[in-house]
């Protein structure tokens, strides 16, 4: 009878220990919102729409659209350099490296790429648009056509 009994309580402890293991696992792989999500050492940091318009119309970011092909851009961009070209085109983005610089491309999934190139170039302070030109759109913002 007692052994029933120790087995039966293993089983729970068993459950509960499973259960813990699978919330610390869910947890793990939540996303946190744009707005919350930094990197180690506080940058780069994937900002939201608003955050991101306020960065471009500041002027004290060089904003860079990553996207290719070209889909157009958000107006104040100072260069369309592909995420794949960063390294080759270095010399167009600003030479002091502490300049802060914005970038986007259409989902997010190039400007992710562009800001580990950017930060390997020796870049200090950028910043992403979460969402990339789908979400600038989404919230009524201007796009100027490819080529502008």
């Amino acid at each position: 009878m007692q052994w029933r009994r120790a087995r039966r309580g293993d089983r729970w402890i068993g459950v509960s220990l499973l259960l813990v293991i699978l919330v610390l696992v869910a947890g793990c792989g939540t996303d946190l919102p744009a707005t919350m999500r930094v990197e180690q050492g506080g940058l780069p940091m994937t900002v939201d729409v608003p955050t991101f318009a306020g960065a471009v119309s500041s002027q004290d970011y060089f904003v860079v659209d990553v996207h290719t092909p070209d889909e157009g851009s958000i107006p104040g961009t100072n260069a369309r350099i592909p995420f794949d070209q960063l390294d080759r085109r270095a010399a167009e983005l600003p030479r002091e490296r502490s300049t802060p610089i914005a970038v986007y491309c259409m989902t997010g999934r190039m400007s992710e790429i562009a800001v580990r190139t950017l930060s390997a170039l020796g870049f200090t302070e950028i910043v992403e648009l979460g969402g990339g030109m789908k979400a600038w759109k989404a919230e009524g913002r201007e796009l100027l056509p490819p080529g502008a």
